[in-house]
This record gives structure tokens, C-alpha cells and sequence, in this order.
């Protein structure tokens, strides 16, 4: 099999991923978020603003920034950069929920914030990609490319989530029956879009590890840390301060994989989502221990 056949299919390969895989696979994990949303989730953005502004703000405005900075520091090649960027603006995932929920945070919070994130990253994603463009690799995209592309983002992150709630107003039971099989699906495919990923990248794996690996590590724990830190500093409760930390640490990896692949077309900008996804299960579990454990040492000692 010579050299041509092989980039034809690889070719192939990747463009079946990105067509149908990856648009089935976030449909299915929008859809897990749905079920777990009411729609007075949406209204507690005006009962409680302070905690759901927080949140936000550390999202949009603080995440860019530490994003922008390591990728400075660290010197990363363009299309990297650029990938490091729209991980930075993708949303949190439904992963956060779970941990949040494991390591007693506020999950209510979780899911609200999840909520608007996801309603804002139809503009902030764009925004914030579009600039990286510009600064990284010299060139005025946009985000999506078309006004199809646009109605297509809008449509797999909203039209699930909308039916999702709406078989949770309706149907409770059945939501609740859906809730598990749900959640281990999106776990397979996010794991098989990793894989998928680092096998189509195979021949620069080493490479990206090496420029990537470290960073993505980095913007993760500082992730975690700084909602966790802003939201005491503010006067947040503790359940409070570990649901933003979770919901700015643990991103949709999904969502930043299907918008590099399927949008700007390139695969090198999904390697650090692929690596962020990697690590987060790890490093949020030691930063849940972690916050647990020192929550009952100042109790103990007071």
C-alpha cells in the first residue's frame, strides 16, 4: 500500500469522524446536560447573580487570559496555540456535574453555569478563536466559516439540551432511566474521539506532548485552582467555590474537538483538547480529594 493510498484513507477516516461521529457524539453528551436542566435552572442567573456572574466571569474573561499567557510562555507553534485557545473557550462539560457532585459542591450551581456557558459559546467561542486566528497564525477567519456551519454549531448544542429538558419536564422517569446509559456513552465516545485523534496524529504525537502536554497540565490545576480561590476571596460558600472550580477546569472537550475537526478543518488544533481531556479526569479527582481533605482539616482544627 503505497504512501497515496494511505493519506486517502486516513483522508476518509478523518472526514467520517468529523461528518458524522463527532456531530452523533456531542449530540448525545448536549442531550445528557438536557436532562439534568429545568428551566428554573436558566431563571437562578437573576435570584442568585453573584455566584453565576463569578463563575462567568472566570470563565470568559479570566480562562482566555491564563490560556493566552501560557501559550506565550511556552512558545507554542501556531496551530497548537490556536487549539489551546478554543479549549479555553469551549464551555464546561457535563463531567463537572459529577465531580462537583462527588466532592460536594453545588451542583445546582454546576448546572446552571453549564447552562449559560453553553448559550454564550455560540458568541464567545467565535470571538475568542477568530482573535486567536489573527494573533497565532496571521488570518481573519471566522467562526464557523459559513452561516450553515453557524446554524449547525447552534443546532447541536441547543436542540439537545432542548430535548433533553423537555423529556426531564415531561417524563422524570424516563430521564432518570436515560441518565446512566447516557453518561457512559459520552465517556466511550469522548474516549474514542481521543483515540481516534492521537492515531490520526500518531506520526506527531511525541512532538505535541512535549509542546502541548505540559501547558494543557498547567491551564488545568490553575483552572481549578483560580475559581476555586476567586470564589473564596469573594465570599463564596465552599460548595459554591469547588462548583466554579470544577465547572472552569473541567471544559467540553467534545465540543472543542468537533469545532476543530469539523470546523476549521484541522486536526493538529484538537490534539490539546485530546490532551486536556486526558489529564482532567486524573487531576480533577486529586483536586477534589484535595479541597475534601482540607475542608476537614480546618474543621477538625476549629
Amino acid at each position: 500500500m503505497g504512501p497515496t493510498t494511505t493519506t486517502r484513507q486516513e483522508h476518509m477516516q478523518e472526514s467520517a469522524l468529523s461528518t458524522i461521529g463527532l456531530p452523533i457524539a456531542l449530540a448525545i453528551i448536549m442531550l445528557g446536560l438536557g436532562l439534568h436542566l429545568r428551566v428554573d435552572d436558566f431563571r437562578r442567573i437573576w435570584r442568585e447573580p453573584r455566584a453565576m456572574l463569578i463563575g462567568l466571569g472566570c470563565q470568559v474573561i479570566l480562562l482566555p487570559a491564563l490560556c493566552f499567557g501560557l501559550v506565550k510562555a511556552f512558545a507554542m507553534p501556531p496551530e497548537l496555540a490556536v487549539g489551546m485557545m478554543l479549549l479555553a473557550a469551549s464551555p464546561g462539560g457535563t463531567t463537572a456535574n459529577l465531580y462537583s457532585h462527588l466532592f460536594k459542591g453545588d451542583v445546582a450551581l454546576n448546572i446552571s453555569l453549564t447552562a449559560i456557558n453553553s448559550v454564550l459559546a455560540i458568541v464567545s467561542i467565535p470571538i475568542i478563536v477568530n482573535l486567536a486566528l489573527e494573533l497565532f497564525m496571521g488570518q481573519q477567519q471566522y467562526v464557523p466559516l459559513q452561516f450553515r456551519k453557524t446554524l449547525e454549531v447552534i443546532v447541536l448544542i441547543l436542540a439537545p439540551v432542548a430535548v433533553g429538558m423537555l423529556i426531564n419536564a415531561r417524563f422524570p422517569a424516563v430521564s432518570r432511566k436515560m441518565d446512566k446509559p447516557v453518561k457512559i456513552a459520552s465517556a466511550l465516545i469522548l474516549l474514542v474521539l481521543i483515540l481516534a485523534i492521537l492515531l490520526r496524529e500518531r506520526a506527531h504525537m511525541a512532538d505535541y506532548f512535549r509542546q502541548a502536554g505540559l501547558a494543557a497540565l498547567i491551564f488545568n490545576l490553575a483552572s481549578m485552582f483560580i475559581g476555586y480561590y476567586v470564589g473564596r476571596l469573594t465570599r463564596l460558600g465552599e460548595a459554591q467555590s469547588r462548583a466554579i472550580a470544577f465547572e472552569i477546569g473541567i471544559h467540553n472537550g467534545t465540543l472543542a474537538i468537533y469545532l476543530a475537526l469539523a470546523v476549521l478543518n484541522n486536526s493538529a488544533m484538537s490534539v490539546p483538547a485530546a490532551i486536556y481531556s486526558l489529564i482532567m479526569f486524573f487531576t480533577a479527582a486529586a483536586f477534589g480529594v484535595w479541597v475534601t481533605r482540607g475542608q476537614k482539616s480546618v474543621a477538625a482544627a476549629a
